[in-house]
């Protein structure tokens, strides 16, 4: 039953980082970059929450990995 809750997990988490939408240009990356240095981007409270929330996603998708990884390796003993 646990593996199922991992492997939906890691599901929904691959779905959720696909999504994210990223500057195409160079100039548009630097541009973005500089902004979010200064602070000065359009909406810039809920960018930074956005990106914590992917930074959290991104540990978790780690962490689900790991714990797959283990209940395969029990799954073989």
């Amino acid at each position: 039953m646990k593996l199922h809750y991992f492997i939906m997990g890691a599901l929904l988490l691959a779905i959720l980082t696909a999504c994210e939408q990223k500057p195409t240009t160079a100039t548009d990356k630097v541009v973005d970059k500089v902004n979010d240095a200064l602070d000065r981007r359009p909406n810039e409270k809920v960018r930074d929450a956005a990106e914590d929330v992917s930074d959290a996603v991104k540990d978790a998708s780690k962490e689900i990995q790991k714990g797959v990884e283990a209940v395969t390796e029990e799954m073989k003993k």
